[in-house]
Formats: C-alpha cells, sequence, structure tokens
C-alpha cells in the first residue's frame, strides 16, 4: 500500500481547489456581447493547471509505490530548530523578501525597470553569482520582461506602471 507523503497531499489539495475554482467559474455572467465569453480565459488557465496537477499527482504517486513502504523515522523525523528551518528554506524564504521590496519600490521604478531587477535577482539568488552566469541572468531579464511589457502595453493596451525616477 502506498503510505501518503506531503505531495500526495498537497497535490489532493490543489486538485480540489482546482475543482472548487472551475465550479466558481462556471458562475462568471455572460453578458452576451457576441465575443469570447468572461468565463473563457480562467477555465483555460484551469485546464492547464488541473492538467499539471494529474501529471504531477501521478509522478508522485508513482515515486511513492517504487520506492515502497517506509521502515522507521520517515518525513519529519528530524526536527528542524529556527536555524535549520531558514537554513533549509534560504531560497523561498529570500525570494518572498525580494518579491516584497520589488513591490515597495515598484512605485519608485516602475514596472519595466521592476520587473527586470526583480527576473535578474531572482534568477542570481537560484542560480548563482559567477560572472558568466550573470550576464546570461541579465539577458534573460531584459528579454523575458520587456517582451512581457511590449506584451501588455502594445498587445493588450494595459497600462503598466511608470516610476518616480524611471
Amino acid at each position: 500500500m502506498v503510505r501518503l507523503n506531503r505531495d500526495i497531499v498537497v497535490a489532493c489539495v490543489l486538485l480540489a481547489l482546482c475543482g472548487i475554482f472551475w465550479w466558481s467559474s462556471l458562475s462568471i455572467r455572460d453578458p452576451g456581447y457576441g465575443t469570447l465569453a468572461p468565463a473563457a480565459w480562467p477555465q483555460a488557465v484551469l485546464v492547464v493547471l488541473t492538467g499539471l496537477c494529474i501529471v504531477w499527482f501521478a509522478q508522485v504517486v508513482v515515486a511513492a509505490v517504487r520506492a515502497g513502504p517506509q521502515v522507521g523515522g520517515g518525513e519529519g523525523a528530524d526536527k528542524l530548530d529556527a536555524i535549520g528551518f531558514l537554513r533549509e528554506y534560504r531560497n523561498p524564504i529570500l525570494c518572498f523578501i525580494v518579491y516584497f521590496v520589488f513591490l515597495l519600490v515598484l512605485p519608485l521604478v516602475g514596472a519595466l525597470a521592476g520587473g527586470i531587477a526583480l527576473v535578474f535577482v531572482l534568477l542570481s539568488i537560484l542560480g548563482g553569482w559567477a560572472p558568466r552566469q550573470l550576464a546570461l541572468h541579465a539577458a534573460i531579464a531584459v528579454l523575458s520582461m520587456g517582451a512581457m511589457w511590449s506584451l501588455f502595453t502594445y498587445g493588450l493596451r494595459v497600462i503598466l506602471p511608470e516610476g518616480i525616477l524611471f
């Protein structure tokens, strides 16, 4: 028998949330303008998200079956103290801090410059600080955020926040 682990539980919760969100999307009012229904984009995103959750759930179950039953400790056997917790979850904590700093400086620097800085710093935190990697991170940040900014500004006609400084 497959022993439940944290990944299986999270995958089940995500699948349940996808179902709840789909049910909620059915109540989005259609004004009948003869164009694309307002629920189309949320439902399209939910189809992709549900598909990814199903794939993840299947991978987790297959991995749990291959691992077989656990003898002894298992998950949670090693209790983490505060220092161990910070050491274990350093990258996610740093990413959240960087994102909140991005939100704080967004009115100052604007969406384009702030987004480029956000992507560059996050890639550098997760990918390393070697000079070659920094050049690659800078190129990815400029190209990806430039493309997203162009798509939103010119393609979708969305006014993105402009900064005071830029």
